[in-house]
């Protein structure tokens, strides 16, 4: 005869003396008392430590079901009884299939069997997900109830018992969806907080290149005529600080402009957007820096374009203040619809304990860009420092 849980390959032994009590438990019925198989058994342990067991169980917190080889159920506790809506005798008889259906004993996958099935309470030790539960059961009203436990098997005579240990996780896994749907709901709303940022990014960056930039321009062109028609030697150096002052605005205002929002992406796409931001970084901070990337295959929309742009960025911002590399690699490849982002370093590495950290700010920022286009990113710490990240991409267009 198969165990109950036969699906899973259940062989699981629990130590040998809660192994003893739970069997001991189980010849509690009068029908099994009657067995002479279990009376040496019985009898070594004298009526007070009988009368101790028995209490244990029925006491149990967890729901414990005990059966014969055929599945029907030999005995339950009260905690068994109420979780499933019915009464003790209700449930002696029974056949095992009546509160958990045998299809709704095989999990989703392997892992879901493996967790239930090898070796109960030190797996459940192991703090494996709420979401791993191993079975479904069924209330007397029907309704579903997902649960976790483990079970154990002790042979007589040649003969196996079973012993079932369940424990209702509806609560836990209540609580589990509710942590999923915020924590979806958070990454929802920092995606437009993202998106809201760039695009008043955009917005102040043209304010600033179309009117104060252009009033300054006008300025400058105006100090230059009036240069012109001055000939007295003070009045002359005056409007040279002057445009001297006018020149300093204008290039201040393009470097804050920039930084707001590179006009090298709109007018010339991510390609030439990296390659403008790779010049800067090799430019002010002496690291070499090289670019392994086709230009056709970075042709992508404002969002994409913005997002990758945003997340070399501050890759090598992170660089510069904490790796002491002297190196840079920054390699972009799409094959189909997937889009392949690595950058490398070959400064100091970064440990392990501060991926996680929560002042981390450019790191959070990086993985919830990628995120938010439903792509995965990785970092490695091998003789420096390797960031990968791998985007799904919208198909190309068809070619005409």
């Amino acid at each position: 005869m198969q165990p109950p849980f036969s699906g899973w390959g259940f062989c699981m032994k629990l130590p040998g003396h809660l192994r003893s009590l739970l069997a001991i438990t189980a010849a509690a019925g009068a029908a099994w008392l009657a067995q002479p198989v279990l009376r040496p058994l019985l009898y070594p342990l004298g009526r007070k430590s009988w009368r101790r067991s028995r209490g244990i169980i029925q006491h149990a917190s967890d729901a414990i079901i005990i059966t014969d080889e055929r599945q029907s159920i030999l005995q339950a506790n009260p905690a068994a009884a109420a979780m499933f809506g019915v009464t003790i005798d209700e449930m002696q008889g029974a056949p095992l299939n009546a509160f958990i259906p045998r299809d709704q004993r095989l999990g989703a996958n392997m892992a879901t069997s493996h967790y239930f099935g090898d070796t109960g309470i030190h797996l459940r030790m192991k703090g494996r997900r709420a979401s791993d539960y191993a079975v479904t059961g069924v209330r007397r009203d029907g309704q579903h109830l997902p649960l976790e436990g483990s079970i154990s098997s002790l042979y007589e005579s040649g003969k196996p018992i079973y012993t079932i240990i369940l424990r209702d996780i509806t609560e836990r896994k209540q609580v589990q969806e509710q942590l999923a749907q915020s924590t979806t709901q958070l990454r929802e709303l920092s995606a437009a907080l993202q998106t809201i940022r760039e695009e008043e990014r955009k917005h102040i960056a043209r304010e600033l290149h179309d009117d104060l930039g252009q009033l300054l321009a006008t300025l400058r062109v105006d100090l230059a005529l009036l240069q012109r028609q001055v000939r007295e030697p003070g009045a002359r150096k005056l409007l040279d600080g002057m445009d001297g002052l006018v020149m300093g605005s204008i290039t201040s205002l393009r470097r804050i402009a920039s930084n707001l929002r590179p006009r090298a992406l709109d007018e010339g796409g991510l390609y030439f957007a990296l390659e403008s931001l790779r010049q800067e970084f090799v430019s002010h901070y002496g690291i070499a820096c090289r670019l392994h990337a086709n230009e056709e295959e970075l042709i992508l929309d404002d969002a994409y374009s913005t997002a990758i742009y945003r997340i070399v960025q501050e890759a090598l911002t992170n660089i510069t203040r904490h790796a002491q590399a002297s190196r840079v690699d920054l390699s972009l490849r799409r094959v189909d619809d997937l889009l392949d982002i690595s950058i490398q370093d070959d400064g100091r590495g970064i440990a392990a304990q501060d991926m996680d950290k929560a002042s981390s700010y450019g790191l959070i920022g990086m993985r919830e860009r990628v995120w938010a286009l439903q792509g995965d990113i990785s970092i490695l710490s091998d003789g420096g420092t390797r960031i990968m990240v791998r985007l799904p991409l919208p198909p190309r267009p068809p070619a005409p």
